[in-house]
């Protein structure tokens, strides 16, 4: 009766290796049919290829991203050089205005003659005109026109001194400019009703 509870130990023996060598034999035809091994990994040779393109993409994008970093500084502090440069231009261009303020100044401080300081401020005054025209700056002409509300700005309406400037503009109260082909400050109009 002991025997039929305990197996016999050259059976178990038998058995094991009898398992292991269909283990092996199936394992072997796994590997053989699919070109990789039974565990459904990657060959070594391919793994080893994979984290290599892995590795250089990561590289890659990492010099990317720092090189666009340094894309955007680089513009950033042209941007801004740029801003600072296009001051300087305009300050440069109203120094002799200034220069003319000053001698004006020194000139007319002491005399009582009105058509003195009227001439100084007519030549001061084309002068920096010319200067804001030379960088693009020109005037609007509103008075007498239609009222369009993309270049005027409206202050008030009168009774119109005629017939032909009902809905027109009647007087300009502050003059609008152009910047180039951008209105920089619409002109401050009367209407006429």
């Amino acid at each position: 009766m002991a025997d039929a509870t305990f197996p016999n130990p050259d059976e178990l023996q038998n058995d094991a290796a009898a398992t292991n060598s269909a283990d092996h034999v199936a394992g072997e035809m796994m590997e053989d049919q699919a070109g990789q091994p039974a565990d459904g990994g990657a060959p070594k040779g391919e793994a080893t290829r994979t984290d290599q393109e892995v590795s250089e993409l990561k590289d890659k994008y990492l010099r990317l991203a720092a090189e666009f970093e340094n894309y955007k500084r680089r513009t950033t502090k042209e941007r801004s050089d740029l801003f600072k440069t296009a001051n300087q231009e305009l300050m440069t261009a109203l120094l002799p205005v200034l220069d003319d303020f000053d001698r004006a100044y020194q000139h007319t401080r002491e005399t009582t003659d009105a058509s003195v300081v009227r001439e100084s401020v007519d030549i001061i005054y084309n002068k920096l005109s010319k200067a804001l025209q030379q960088k693009g700056l020109q005037p609007m002409n509103a008075q007498g026109n239609a009222f369009d509300p993309d270049l005027h700005e409206a202050i008030t309406q009168i009774p119109a001194p005629t017939e032909e400037l009902k809905g027109k503009i009647v007087d300009e109260i502050e003059k609008g400019y152009y910047l180039g082909d951008k209105v920089i400050r619409h002109a401050k109009v009367v209407l006429g009703q």
